[in-house]
């Protein structure tokens, strides 16, 4: 029988992990934390259930919806998803609808969009390389100013000047300034844009339920999931992984390795790794995030899922409202969970503050978008710090990665997965799909580039999987 070693218990590895033991193959997932699910985790919080932020589930591709269906089966509810960017004192629908933006934007803000819209049509730029530029070819530098520019500084940290357009084309491809206005005249129905989506799917009790319930069923089916046991490094001969070393000094054998732990980590682990590659490495970066829970002495805060905070003059980017997702994450109780998100590197003051002054922001920040009341009370305050969460985009990472890319396809046995795994700023269902066709490759022996998925994110559109192949 063959045995596959998975590092990390997030959504990449765990959705190899049932996969394999699908077809009664030996697993073994190490995962450096006490926890499950990664950065799609559930806890339980102050008598109530929250996720680390938000996280939706949407996708057409038929092998991530078949590893819903089969793990959450009916146990989830539709939720219709009520959105808003806050921007200069004033909340925006998002998706966008017409008679909204019209009333919260001056007639000459309007024309001045239209303008540099039209001048952009005319002129446009040519082989966009950074996030700014891709996104004032395609919607005219004023509402790239309003709808893009500020949040994207906050979220990454550097300037969209210096983000590369990889980024943008990921996130935002397909959609145009035509085509937001198309459905904000429609009222976005029909809307097939995934950054549009007015629906989706989300597990009763959190979205971290799709991971333990993954979880039991590997070790159900005799595989073993190690928490709090860290893989230290890789154990390579002659080109072909062999198996890993975890921190307690063990070493484990298997005949495949997966990983979905930071590629830098990863590279780290290997011995004898070529100056290139570790010089590549040391180029390529992480963003954190600290995460604000705020139980509030209310049930009817605002309606919003989530609200997008584009205004500079406050340091937080987005708002989680626990309250308008599902009922079953309440269980009963009358107050309102709220979590605010602020982002930093390591070095960055706020990223070590301590838990009271996170939570003073926090709070005097909600304040100042009027959110909450200023006699209003705070119940409980609770902090949780997450470390690489998204991999940096700059300029210059495409070339430092293919260095990496190139000399890790050399490695036999070797996938790495996932956001952290593969240096990928991928949403859940990209994890799922790269963790399935890992997986898959094992299975089938087949050879399916999984360093393709997220550069491309046709497949979601279309429901269709590239099956491209390493040459």
């Amino acid at each position: 029988m063959k045995k596959v070693i998975i590092i990390g218990a997030g959504p990449a590895g765990l959705s190899a992990a049932y996969t394999l033991s699908k077809n009664d193959i030996d697993v073994v997932v190490f995962e450096a934390s006490p926890y499950i699910g990664g950065m799609s985790r559930s806890f339980d919080l102050w008598g109530q259930r929250v996720d680390l932020g938000p996280h939706r589930f949407f996708s057409k591709e038929p092998k991530i919806n078949n590893f819903f269906d089969e793990i959450i089966k009916e146990d989830y509810a539709l939720v219709s998803r009520l959105t808003r960017i806050y921007y200069k004192k004033r909340f925006f629908d998002y998706p966008l609808k017409l008679l909204n933006v019209l009333s919260n934007l001056s007639i000459t803000t309007i024309f001045s969009i239209l303008f540099y819209y039209g001048k952009q049509r005319i002129f446009p730029i040519r082989n966009p390389e950074t996030f700014e530029k891709w996104v004032t070819n395609r919607f005219g530098k004023k509402l790239y100013t309003i709808f893009f520019k500020y949040y994207t500084e906050k979220l990454w940290g550097i300037p969209c000047s210096k983000i590369d357009a990889d980024w943008a084309a990921q996130r935002i491809k397909g959609l145009s300034l035509f085509e937001a206005v198309w459905n904000a005249f429609k009222g976005n129905k029909g809307n097939k844009h995934k950054t549009l989506v007015d629906e989706f799917s989300y597990p009763k009790n959190g979205t971290g339920t799709l991971y333990e319930r993954s979880a039991s069923y590997v070790e159900d089916n005799g595989g073993v999931i190690h928490k709090n046991k860290p893989v230290q490094s890789i154990v390579i001969e002659n080109n072909q992984c062999k198996g890993v070393i975890t921190v307690d000094g063990e070493k484990h054998e298997a005949d495949y390795i997966i990983s979905s732990m930071p590629l830098t980590s990863l590279l780290k682990g290997i011995g004898s790794v070529p100056k290139s590659v570790l010089d590549a490495s040391n180029k390529l970066y992480f963003r954190n995030t600290i995460l604000v829970y705020l139980e509030i002495d209310r049930d009817d805060l605002f309606e919003d899922n989530w609200i997008y905070v584009h205004s500079p003059e406050v340091r937080h980017g987005r708002i989680t409202n626990f309250r308008n997702w599902c009922p079953s994450l309440n269980k009963g109780k009358n107050s309102t969970i709220l979590c605010l998100e602020f982002w930093a590197f390591d070095a960055d003051p706020i990223w070590k503050e301590k838990d009271q002054y996170l939570s003073d922001i926090a709070i005097k920040e909600l304040k100042t978008l009027k959110l909450i009341g200023e006699t209003e009370i705070i119940e409980n305050t609770k902090i949780v710090r997450v470390p690489k969460c998204y991999p940096v985009y700059e300029i210059g990472y495409r070339e430092h990665l293919d260095v990496i890319e190139d000399y890790l396809i050399g490695i036999d046995k070797l996938t790495p997965i996932g956001r952290y795994g593969a240096f990928k700023y991928n949403n859940q269902d990209h994890s799922i799909l790269m963790g399935i066709l890992a997986a898959e490759n094992i299975v089938n022996n087949t050879k399916i580039d999984l360093w393709k998925i997220n550069t491309d994110t046709e497949y979601q559109e279309d429901g269709e999987v590239k099956d491209v192949l390493i040459q």
